[in-house]
């Protein structure tokens, strides 16, 4: 029992009897106290609290530490009573909390009653909800509490903070206290520059302050910002907040009180859809748009809608692909074919997806259950040709609930990887741009004068960004922002950092993001592959240099190869395997940061002993005469006991000296300084057989 105590997560982690703070003793025992409360009350198994405290490196003698740190809880929280307050339950613990003891707890139930109270128009109650709930904030939450899950937690907290800021605003906004709504939203603009929702709510609050110029400068701003930081736009609502302003739209003024005071979505009844506006929920089209033009005619056929069944087609492809863009592209393209609305929802996003369709069909206050929501979602859907994007899918689960009702409407469903269990879903998979699309795309944002002008070095940016198209992008953007600069100057920066450009953190932080979340849903295994394969710069491997390079079966190496091409981090060229430029570039930077120098060293030293000795049986194969006093079988102890592949005649190692000759080159080179690695033996050999006729033939 937990009578008489109370707990608090919102600031560092604490705990009281009564008026007296007890002291919880070392940071990891606060975690533990953390993670327990963050449960509520849910058993926590020990092998979950080890994973939350230390993630993946755990200590050797982590159980018996989590069986001390919980003891000595016991001891302090308990204080001697014969009260129970963390509970050993089925091989695990638990905390049960009182109500209204966590004040995260009474945080959550404050938000829950602040959005029942909004759905109902009482702002001023959904107002006094959202001023008591942040009060309860006493800094960041779970302060001084190491390990993952605690960090997870922490990031999700502040966000849900940032989000009860911005609804407060909001509220009264709609009360018409405009003056009491600007301090705190100047105050987020500051602290998070990139958020657009308060820098709208902050200009619609300057504007009715009497300061029209101030509001629309605010903008200005804004889209520097973005342009600077993102090279992105700004988003449709603070388009549409500018281009009312700019009106003096009657609307935007100070409402009543029974009045709206805030422009939202027109709220029809659960069986309505009214206003057009509240059926165009797709992000603006690219300005830029270019190429894709196959893709885009073969996925407009694919959307033919029909009386008993909803089409869907999919888009998959690795991240910064531009699968987003085109499902954007394609829904803009097709509006008029699909009159009743285009919706859009990032399934990635927090929230729950039903609602924010429903809320676009203008539907207020959505069923509680997910149950009826889909069943309302597909009544209000049911006949009419709407198109419907799902943004960043996880699975066929998550995109079930979400289909449209049958007879016109239509979906588009972008994923990194193909979702089984879609059974009707037609798929595309997004390959790079070619070069001529990526160079269409540079000149459409910079000027066909300017790339033409050095079309060597716009070579050279196509094969550093690989094609990918966000990558494409950033470096237009980044050269539109620098006329000066020549393709030359581009070239040089971007090249002159191993992992990535060296133009700021925010524009790398974009595309090492995505391919961070993409990273992040892979087990360790497949992520531990991912980054040694990528510290070799040998343009491609084959299976048998991968199982080297990892030091695993050639069946396990398949196994991991096949699920990173899943999910499109590493590309099939028949049978062999390749980076896209900017993935290896960041996986490589992750290996040295993630992995260490060490493992690097040593994936590059097994690399090189497998080519070394694989070389070795080659000539041997081919011309016996180069290797003199080699025999089949010995391996300088240089080598390191290495095999390598057996040939069975000249022509297969003939073969493989042709596959290879340029990997055999860059790894002698590139561990040449690599103490355990055979280096100088491998560039022996590949003189001697570059002296050798088996490779003056393919090598000339």
């Amino acid at each position: 029992m937990t009578a008489g105590l109370r707990w608090e997560l919102l600031g560092p982690v604490r705990a009281w009897r009564g008026e007296v703070e007890i002291d919880l003793g070392a940071p990891q025992q606060r975690a533990i106290l953390g993670v327990l409360l963050l449960r509520e009350g849910a058993v926590t198994s020990q092998d979950q609290l080890i994973s939350a405290i230390w993630g993946e490196e755990p200590p050797s003698a982590a159980a018996g530490m989590i069986r001390s740190y919980v003891s000595r809880l016991r001891r302090v929280l308990e204080d001697g009573s014969a009260a129970v307050v963390i509970e050993s339950v089925a091989g695990g613990y638990a905390l049960p909390v009182t109500a209204g003891a966590l004040d995260l707890a009474d945080f959550q139930r404050r938000i829950r009653a602040a959005h029942d109270a909004r759905r109902i128009g009482d702002h001023e109650t959904e107002a006094a909800e959202l001023r008591a709930a942040l009060g309860l904030w006493k800094g960041t939450p779970l302060a001084g509490v190491p390990g993952g899950y605690p960090e997870n937690e922490r990031t999700r907290l502040i966000e849900l903070r940032f989000s009860a800021i911005e609804d407060l605003a909001a509220a009264d906004l709609r009360l018409g206290r405009h003056a009491e709504a600007g301090p705190s939203l100047a105050s987020m603009v500051i602290e998070q520059p990139l958020r657009e929702r308060p820098r709208e709510l902050l200009m619609l609050a300057l504007y009715r302050s009497g300061r029209k110029a101030d509001a629309l400068a605010l903008f200005q701003e804004t889209q520097r910002l973005l342009a600077d930081e993102l090279g992105l736009d700004p988003g449709p609502e603070l388009r549409e907040m500018q281009r009312r302003i700019l009106a003096s739209d009657p609307s935007l003024d100070t409402p009543g009180r029974d009045g709206p005071a805030v422009a939202g979505p027109r709220h029809a009844g659960a069986g309505a859809i009214e206003t057009p506006r509240s059926l165009r929920s797709l992000p603006p089209d690219l300005p830029e748009f270019t190429g894709r033009s196959g893709e885009v005619r073969r996925l407009a056929g694919m959307l033919e809608a029909s009386d008993t069944q909803v089409p869907v087609i999919g888009i998959a492809g690795l991240p910064g692909i531009g699968k987003t863009t085109l499902a954007v592209h394609l829904g803009h393209r097709l509006a008029g074919e699909f009159p009743d609305g285009q919706f859009f929802v990032d399934l990635g996003a927090p929230g729950d997806p039903l609602a924010v369709l429903l809320c676009a069909a203008g539907v207020e206050a959505p069923p509680e259950s997910s149950g009826e929501r889909a069943a309302l979602w597909r009544s209000l859907t049911i006949g009419r040709r709407s198109l419907v994007v799902l943004d960043d899918a996880r699975d066929a689960d998550q995109v079930r609930p979400l289909l449209p009702g049958a007879g016109g409407a239509a979906v588009v469903v972008t994923a990194q990887r193909r979702l089984f269990g879609l059974s009707h879903a037609r798929w595309t998979k997004l390959d790079p741009f070619s070069e001529p699309e990526a160079r269409a795309l540079l000149e459409r944002m910079l000027g066909a004068a300017r790339i033409r002008a050095e079309p060597g070095e716009a070579r050279r940016l196509y094969e550093f960004t690989a094609g990918l198209p966000q990558v494409v992008h950033m470096v237009g953007a980044r050269l539109a922002s620098r006329p000066d600069w020549s393709l030359a100057t581009a070239v040089r920066r971007l090249g002159a950092r191993g992992h990535h450009p060296e133009w700021g953190f925010e524009e790398c932080g974009v595309i090492e993001g995505r391919y961070e979340s993409a990273v992040r849903a892979l087990p360790r295994n497949q992520v531990r592959a991912l980054r040694l394969l990528a510290v070799s710069q040998a343009a491609d491997f084959s299976l048998s240099a991968a199982a080297a390079v990892l030091d695993l079966a050639q069946h396990k190496t398949e196994s991991l190869l096949e699920s990173l091409a899943d999910v499109h981090l590493v590309e099939t060229a028949g049978e062999r395997y390749r980076f896209h430029n900017p993935i290896r570039k960041y996986a490589r930077s992750r290996a040295l940061l993630e992995e260490g120098e060490a493992a690097c060293h040593a994936a590059l030293a097994r690399l090189t002993r497998f080519y070394a000795a694989t070389l070795r049986n080659a000539l041997l194969a081919t011309d016996p005469g180069l290797v003199p006093g080699l025999v089949p079988g010995l391996v300088p102890g240089e080598a390191g006991g290495e095999a390598g592949v057996e040939f069975d005649g000249a022509g297969t190692a003939r073969a493989w000296m042709r596959d290879e000759w340029e990997n055999l080159r860059e790894t002698a080179a590139q561990a040449a300084g690599i103490g355990e690695a055979p280096a100088r033996w491998l560039a022996d050999m590949i003189g001697r057989a570059g002296r050798g006729e088996p490779v003056r033939r393919q090598a000339g």
